[in-house]
């Protein structure tokens, strides 16, 4: 009995929300008094390979074949299920991420194991394995028991935090059989942005919607998240019209997100839009209408017109910073 976690790269880079998972699954190894592994898939360096060891990774298998060097679900899939058959892991642990999301399910049907995508705590130790998860595309809350033999557990990003647990760790190189049939639909090109802050992973965002009248007024948008560190998101509106990317697009059709921080300039508050930023820690809403739906879940509001306080706010924080 081990635990195994999936490590994802991104140009043989590990984001924070890998970080975050490896510390989860530390933790959950702990609680179970056995051993964490991690596997990672593509072409990273051993130097980052050994920065897991911060989080608490005893071990990583290297997977670098070249059919693997971009993403492909179901061999992605397999690999990780034979890294854990290996291992003798029982418990696999990845992010709640885009790739995740599509990695998950595959994972649990191939090892019959039980699921819980979208975790936000620990599992319980009452006896049971019952894990804390979203519900109703986020709208709700799920306390979910797992009782088969092997569990497939997806971290919800900022559910968890980092948490630094260093423990001497060991880089060993594993190659899984792969078959063709996995292959049969290959990735070609990932086309990322590279100067900005990756929405799933960001722990401020600030959003907008169509009380921006605009998109030539986005500028004072872009300007508030520049001041915080923040990403930018959009609501779905404002995507279907062209103004913003459609990467930008939080909510149920969107990106679901969960920053510590999310602030909604102009935005009323749809259910749709709701169900993808329920899980933030903190909702700011500045809306000049004061029966905008998002008040009633907002941690803070401001009736106001975006155009007056949104200069303020930047003003403020110019100042704060000077």
């Amino acid at each position: 009995m081990s635990v195994l976690v999936y490590v994802e790269q991104a140009e043989g880079k590990f984001k924070k929300s890998v970080f975050e998972a490896v510390s989860y699954a530390r933790a959950i190894a702990d609680q179970e008094s056995t051993n964490l592994t991690a596997i990672s898939i593509g072409d990273v360096a051993e130097s980052e390979l050994k920065e897991l060891g911060k989080y608490g990774a005893a071990k990583v298998l290297n997977v670098s074949a070249d059919q693997l060097k971009t993403f492909v679900n179901q061999a992605y899939a397999s690999v990780i299920a034979a890294a854990a058959e290996k291992e003798g892991a029982d418990i696999i642990v990845l992010s709640n991420s885009f790739s995740g999301k599509g990695l998950a399910p595959r994972i649990a049907v191939k090892l019959k194991a039980g699921l819980a995508d979208g975790a936000v705590e620990l599992p319980s130790t009452d006896g049971k394995f019952s894990i804390k998860k979203t519900a109703f595309s986020g709208k709700a809350f799920a306390i979910t028991e797992l009782t088969s033999t092997n569990k497939v557990i997806a971290l919800n990003p900022n559910a968890f935090g980092v948490k630094e647990n260093a423990t001497e760790i060991a880089v060993e190189n594993f190659a899984a059989d792969i078959k063709q049939s996995d292959l049969g639909t290959v990735i070609k090109e990932i086309v990322r942005a590279t100067d900005k802050v990756s929405l799933p992973d960001a722990e401020l965002v600030v959003s907008a919607g169509r009380g921006l009248k605009a998109p030539e007024n986005w500028g004072m948008i872009e300007e508030l998240a520049g001041l915080l560190g923040a990403a930018t998101a959009c609501s779905k509106p404002v995507s279907d019209a062209d103004w913003r990317p459609h990467s930008e697009h939080v909510g149920q059709t969107g990106i679901s997100i969960s920053p510590n921080l999310y602030i909604a300039i102009g935005i009323s508050g749809a259910i749709q839009h709701l169900a993808g930023v329920s899980s933030s820690k903190v909702i700011v809403v500045i809306n000049k209408d004061p029966e905008a739906p998002f008040f009633k879940v907002a941690d803070y509001g401001i009736v106001g017109d975006a155009f007056e306080v949104v200069p303020k706010l930047i003003e403020a924080l110019k100042a704060h910073k000077g």
